[in-house]
């Protein structure tokens, strides 16, 4: 079965803005590497995978590494409630096709996982990826409405349950797949590195050697 659309929410990985909780022990120019390296293993990841649309919402402008077959989208609103719901929405209003969104920060996510979610939401109102903090890592709905995401507590360890208790009051089905790892820690790169040691990200972090 092919997906509809898969959406990647991301910043442009400049130094200073992206990865700020990496910095120490990395340095500013370390942790955009970090980010560029996981945003170009998301994007080719979904490139790869069976889809019949690929989108990118970003904040900032694209760079080398977007590869071809993508439609970029700037991101709209202040919070990340705001911009996950404007996400959804400006992605459904271009295609008119349920939506699969991720964001930057796994780039061990795997065009296999993305099939799973493609193939829930083909069953399912909804698709939710459990994140090891306590978010999520992935969500995928059949027929976006910005009322599943605003005011959702975002950047919580609870964010995930809160997230998962308002499609579940909305009345959705919801099929999880697989918990990944975000990368917002030192900690959390080094494990997320050894999870997919073949990836650009796991070369960035080897060649930058042990963090001071």
């Amino acid at each position: 079965m092919m997906c509809a659309q898969i959406v990647v929410i991301a910043k442009e990985p400049v130094a200073g803005r992206v990865k700020t909780r990496l910095t120490p022990p990395f340095t500013a120019e370390e942790a955009a590497r970090l980010a560029a390296a996981a945003l170009e293993d998301t994007l080719h990841a979904v490139a790869a995978a069976r889809v019949a649309h690929r989108v990118l919402a970003l904040d900032g402008l694209p760079g080398a590494w977007l590869p071809s077959g993508f439609t970029v989208i700037p991101q709209r609103g202040r919070g990340l409630d705001e911009r996950l719901a404007a996400a959804f929405c400006d992605a459904y209003l271009l295609h008119g096709a349920p939506v699969v969104l991720i964001g930057m920060d796994t780039p061990q996510a795997t065009p296999y996982l993305m099939g799973l979610a493609c193939r829930a939401l083909g069953e399912h109102d909804a698709v939710y990826g459990p994140a090891a903090d306590g978010g999520f890592w992935l969500l995928g709905l059949r027929r976006p409405d910005p009322a599943l995401l605003l005011g959702v507590p975002m950047s919580r360890p609870t964010t995930g349950a809160a997230q998962l208790r308002r499609l579940r009051g909305a009345g959705l089905s919801v099929a999880t797949v697989p918990e990944l790892t975000d990368v917002d820690t030192a900690r959390d790169a080094f494990t997320v590195a050894a999870q997919a040691p073949g990836s650009r990200f796991a070369a960035a972090l080897t060649s930058m050697g042990a963090p001071r």
